[in-house]
């Protein structure tokens, strides 16, 4: 094969911003109702908005809710489970108003919660119907003021199919999830957690008797999270605990010692930022079908009546959600590095599968995918001690092109937010839109991350803005000093808690970055304590410390009051609506830079929360970062794709 030499990062790809959008959908969320599959699409060219697809046994589909309705639920401000479907009918929160909607086959939606006295006050989310389908219940957050201290979480019962007053079941705890009615619908299960806990960090699960009143906290407390409470049909209740440094299965029976179900030295639990993860799924015959992550990849294992553990053999890398759908049958959103998320059934003996709703035709060569290696490398800890790392290492990938000769090809270090989170090995365009025109892209696991156990998650507790600081610098030093990258144009990209470590890596006389982009990204600790919403609040006091106490610590780590380090050029996208990190944390470091003439780009997108939705930001936002790319590092831009220069101040 002849390869023509071109510039890295000029090279012509066919994965253009219009490409990464078009047709573009987020699957995340299915439920199984009866013999239909029933999932949602988060779709951003209908502005962002979350809509429900049922799909019924001989292929036919159906969307479920008007034009102008949006299924998503703000509870926690993250969301998730806004919506949950029985015998047909489907229940939602509506975006705008927050109440929660009954939609009947053929219907239209009718309100079934009262109208607060605030607008948005009242929210809900994680819910479930009981047994005889005549209640339901689920999570309410309501929210009496405008501070983090006027929030109620409670778990509450209404009426399924007409409008009633909710009933509060469980009030108290900080925080409450997962409320589930045992077979009988007589015991009620949940999850709780008080602040500074966050829900990877110490939960409990509850059940209590409906009719006595008596209660048991079956497991959880300090040191222990716990996830994912599902009733067997014989009222024994399973659930995910990382009591054992991984999340793992175990089973609970009155009267009984709590049993291992799935004991495995790899992560079946993923942290709770959103309401209704299904990491495994209990089917009718008794086997329970699991993914696992190890080294970033998934798989979907199935545990035997004998307690054998087979690996299916699937294509897939990445699975999101696991559900029964009939004997021997499991549905799943999954995807693979060279295919985005599906929906799909899985017959967990052949592991034959079919699928729902295959992955968009993206028309794309396979030769221009770059597919991630798993690499670990040599970091060190706060005190200098020597550890291990990890990371997803993408080389720039292209059928007909290649640098000119002797060129190493500049790095993206890619920080993912949480940051308890992971990275991902599903194809995403929006890492194939920088390996396609010629740039590397190392994915850091940095310590803290979800996927290699619970000690590894606690490294960096005490230690955020040193330890994932620490491990991304070591992740750029490791790929320069083995020849795959050049060391002196390597920059550094992050969303929310990774535009804080991106922005904490830069502001360093060591940093070896070249350039930055800080998406949504917090700049100012102390401000990010003193103004985000419920959920958040305390995060800090476990990440840092608690706060007035540790005050000098926030103030040590917080990239603002470092400005007079930050010398290499910056790009700061910003939602003009977040709640979570707010617009003038990005505001403050964007002036900072201004009055210290380093080269500076700023866009603020109106209408946006945490994370940009809407298609036309998303486009914009990836070009003008390929812009200020190209004019920092010095290559130009792919003239047949019209794209539109950012303007960079002080260059």
């Amino acid at each position: 094969m002849t390869f023509a030499e071109q510039p890295h990062g000029s090279w012509p790809t066919p994965i253009t911003s219009e490409v990464v959008v078009a047709a573009a959908v987020r699957l995340a969320e299915l439920c199984v109702d009866g013999a239909d599959v029933v999932w949602s699409e988060g779709r951003p060219a209908e502005g962002g908005r979350t809509q429900l697809v049922r799909r019924a046994p001989d292929g036919t589909t159906v969307e479920l809710l008007p034009e102008d309705r949006n299924c998503r639920t703000a509870v926690h401000e993250y969301g998730g489970a806004g919506w949950w479907v029985r015998d047909g009918v489907t229940w939602f929160a509506d975006w705008a108003d927050q109440r929660l909607y009954r939609l009947a086959p053929g219907g239209e939606p009718e309100p079934i919660t009262p109208e607060p006295a605030t607008p948005r006050a009242d929210r809900y989310a994680d819910g479930d119907v009981a047994p005889d389908g005549a209640t339901i219940v689920c999570v309410r957050e309501r929210h009496t003021g405008s501070a983090s201290t006027d929030v109620q979480n409670e778990i509450v019962r209404l009426a399924a199919h007409a409008p009633s007053e909710p009933e509060v079941l469980v009030s108290g705890p900080d925080f409450v999830a997962a409320p589930r009615l045992s077979p009988d619908g007589g015991t009620l299960a949940w999850l709780q957690w008080n602040h500074p806990s966050m829900p990877w960090d110490a939960t409990q699960l509850v059940v209590r008797d409906l009719t006595t009143g008596e209660e048991t906290v079956v497991a959880g407390g300090p040191g222990e999270s716990v996830l994912e409470p599902r009733w067997e049909a014989d009222g024994s209740l399973l659930f995910l605990s990382d009591r054992t440094d991984w999340w793992n299965v175990y089973r609970f029976t009155p009267g009984a010692d709590i049993e291992s179900v799935v004991r495995i030295n790899a992560e079946i639990g993923v942290p709770s930022w959103v309401f209704g993860t299904s990491r495994y799924a209990v089917l009718g015959e008794g086997q329970v079908v699991f993914a696992r992550s190890r080294a970033g990849y998934d798989a979907l294992v199935v545990r035997g009546l004998d307690g054998s553990l087979t690996e299916l053999d699937l294509p897939f890398s990445a699975i999101r959600t696991v559900r029964a759908a009939g004997p021997g049958t499991v549905a799943v959103v999954a995807g693979s590095p060279t295919s985005e998320p599906g929906v799909y059934t899985v017959d967990v003996v052949t592991s034959e599968y079919e699928t729902l709703r295959a992955p968009r035709d993206l028309g794309i060569d396979p030769a221009f995918l770059s597919v991630p290696e798993p690499i670990t490398f040599p970091s060190v800890d706060a005190s200098g001690a020597r550890r291990q790392a990890h990371a997803l290492f993408y080389p720039p990938t292209h059928p007909e092109r290649r640098g000119p000769q002797g060129e190493l090809p500049p790095m993206l270090v890619e920080i993912h937010g949480g940051p308890t989170s992971a990275a991902s090995t599903v194809l995403s365009l929006d890492v194939q839109y920088w390996t396609s025109r010629g740039f590397a892209v190392v994915d850091v696991d940095y310590g803290g991350s979800t996927g290699y156990g619970r000690a590894y998650r606690e490294e960096l507790l005490g230690e955020w803005g040193v330890i994932d600081v620490a491990d991304c610098l070591a992740a750029a030093a490791y790929l320069a000093a083995a020849g795959r990258v050049d060391g002196a144009r390597m920059c550094i990209r992050g969303g929310s808690a990774g535009g804080y470590t991106t922005l904490a890596a830069l502001a360093r006389e060591d940093t070896p970055f070249a350039a930055g982009a800080d998406l949504y990204g917090v700049a100012d600790l102390e401000a990010l304590a003193a103004d985000t919403h419920k959920f958040e609040s305390r995060y800090l006091d476990r990440l840092v410390g608690p706060y007035p106490e540790a005050r000098e610590v926030y103030v040590d780590r917080s990239p603002i009051h470092h400005v007079d380090l930050l010398s290499s050029p910056l790009i700061v996208l910003q939602g003009a609506e977040d709640a979570i990190v707010p617009p003038s944390q990005s505001e403050k470091i964007v002036d900072a830079l201004r009055s210290r003439r380093v080269p500076v780009a700023y866009l603020l997108f109106e209408g946006e929360q945490h994370g940009f939705r809407r298609s036309e930001n998303i486009r914009r936002a990836l070009d003008a970062e390929l812009s200020f790319y190209g004019q920092v590092l010095g290559f130009e831009l792919p003239a047949e794709e019209g794209i539109e220069p950012v303007v960079v101040e002080n260059l």
